[in-house]
């Protein structure tokens, strides 16, 4: 019960969120510039979202097997994506989820997969750092996105190149009042991060980061075109975008919510497109590539009956 009703808190305080930005950026303005939304690229939008979740759940499922975990095609997918429905809580670790419905289902360890819960936000930020660093050529502000991502990418490395610095930092950590539920858990963990972060599995698991990314800025950039914006290059809106994310996950709000919008807002305006257009176009941007993942989450957690104790 606490669970729901943290979750149901957790979504409330969103859903106000979104309706004070709205709000403030003028409702029936915005509403205006909804209606000029073009539904030629919704089926192509569509057909992107779930191909979207298909690269990281290969990812996911190759992280599983590198660590000699093998489980049935279809529960994975159906625990993979219960991940989504958490996804909301701050830097994603809610998602930790996917590692107690393992325990559940399959008797597997926490210990075995929740560290891979970690090596994905890890493999998501590398693959940002790459795009930010190939970006300064076209975004100026993608210098200090890669800057901060390089920063926390190295201390990442230091902290799991040695086990003695690793439980130090769950040390620091362990306070966190999810993390709680893991603590015993997580000190045995520093293994299965080092064989999931080196050697093949590493080119593999960036390979698919990367083209998570480019998926998803290929989403918001044919949300610009279906708003008749044509006027900035996939290249440039996808630093953009992926800027913008990461300034959502500095923040450590749910799903980064109000600074990712702000600063996509921001992005967007000063590269020519009207203020109250731009925030239309996020809005549905925001959607298609987070919200509609989040209430496929839940229709995952019901499935797998998580929702029922």
């Amino acid at each position: 019960m606490k669970f729901k009703k943290s979750l149901l808190i957790g979504i409330l305080g969103i859903i106000a969120i979104y309706a004070i930005i709205l709000i403030t950026f003028d409702v029936n303005i915005i509403s205006e510039k909804i209606n000029d939304f073009d539904f030629q690229y919704l089926p192509i939008i569509i057909t992107l979202i779930p191909l979207t979740w298909g690269v990281l759940f290969l990812r996911w499922n190759l992280l599983l097997k590198n660590s000699d975990i093998n489980i049935p095609l279809k529960d994975n997918f159906m625990i993979f994506i219960s991940g989504f429905a958490l996804g909301v809580t701050p830097g994603k670790v809610g998602e930790l989820i996917k590692s107690q419905l393992l325990k559940n289902k399959f008797n597997i360890s926490r210990s075995k997969t929740a560290p891979l819960v970690i090596v994905e936000r890890f493999y998501d930020f590398f693959a940002i750092a790459i795009i930010s660093l190939f970006g300064i050529l076209v975004f100026e502000y993608s210098i200090y996105i890669f800057a901060i991502l390089s920063l926390g990418i190295s201390i990442f490395l230091i902290i799991t190149s040695s086990e003695k610095l690793f439980l130090k930092f769950l040390k620091k950590i362990e306070k966190v009042k999810f993390l709680k539920n893991f603590s015993n858990e997580l000190p045995k963990s520093f293994t299965i991060i080092q064989k999931s972060t080196r050697g093949k599995i590493f080119p593999l698991s960036i390979m698919l980061s990367v083209t998570f990314w480019f998926l998803d800025s290929i989403i918001a950039y044919l949300t610009l075109l279906s708003f008749g914006i044509d006027i900035i290059d996939y290249f440039v809106l996808m630093s953009i975008y992926t800027s913008s994310i990461i300034l959502g996950v500095i923040s450590f709000l749910p799903l980064g919510i109000g600074v990712v919008e702000g600063s996509l807002v921001g992005f967007l305006s000063l590269n020519g497109i009207e203020f109250h257009l731009a925030t239309a176009v996020v809005v549905f941007i925001r959607f298609f590539t987070r919200w509609i993942g989040v209430m496929a989450g839940f229709i995952g957690l019901k499935f797998s009956n998580i929702l029922s104790d």
